[in-house]
């Protein structure tokens, strides 16, 4: 996000952030009022999600509790409508949940470096864990949409800027660990669900941006693996 500027003003690279899952986005109905009274494709899944009864047919306080989730996590256009982008992050939201505490039970994060940020782009899962013993999280992140997919593999944080601001979107990138090029980890004022994505960097709310900020420095690994939904 942003090209990365040392003291010696060399520029690194270019990836970003900006607007949000990569799920495929389709249109709902376009509709005259604020809340579509339409039932969706995934009106039963979203209606259990939401606690609402499980029933299958919109209702108005159907429309409104899913339209407040769309808004919440800015996913448009917010009208109440199941659709499956709205469906996609609450599955990921899921599938997150059903983690627990043990992120990397399938050992595909290396156990062998000592202290490590794991980043998990099928789930969009970090976390920080010292050998096999897990430190920090697992949390939400927000990475890569289509396009601009953040690179797997194994990398090391070879730069931190507290206050770094993108010069190419003009955005601030607070608690900056640049791990690969233009890609770092760094907060953002957004939901971690919000779609499609970043333009490459790993997004965390501040309080686990600050987390990383106090846990990593510079020369520890890095582990990118998976493939974010949608790219």
């Amino acid at each position: 996000m942003g090209d990365i500027r040392r003291r010696s003003a060399v520029v690194l690279g270019v990836t970003g952030l900006v607007a949000p899952l990569t799920l495929a986005l389709t249109s709902a109905p376009a509709q005259a009022a604020s809340c579509t009274t339409q039932t969706g494709p995934y009106q039963k899944q979203v209606e259990k999600f939401l606690g609402r009864p499980v029933d299958g047919k919109q209702s108005a306080a159907d429309c409104k509790a899913i339209q407040a989730f769309q808004n919440k996590h800015g996913i448009t256009p917010a009208v109440g409508y199941a659709g499956p982008v709205t469906w996609g992050v609450m599955d990921l939201m899921n599938k997150q949940k059903a983690v627990g505490h043990n992120p990397n039970k399938a050992g595909k994060c290396p156990t062998n470096k000592g202290r490590i940020a794991c980043v998990n782009l099928t789930l969009q899962l970090s976390w920080v864990q010292d050998g096999g013993r897990l430190v920090y999280g697992p949390v939400p992140v927000r990475t890569g949409r289509n396009g601009f997919e953040t690179r797997t593999g194994l990398k090391k944080i070879y730069w931190r800027d507290i206050d770094h601001v993108s010069s190419v979107y003009n955005v601030p990138m607070p608690y900056s660990q640049f791990f690969d090029g233009g890609q770092a980890f760094h907060s953002v004022g957004l939901s971690m669900w919000n779609p499609p994505g970043s333009h490459g960097c790993v997004n965390m709310t501040t309080k686990d941006a600050k987390k990383y900020w106090s846990l990593l420095k510079t020369g520890d690994d890095v582990y990118v693996y998976g493939r974010k939904p949608g790219t």
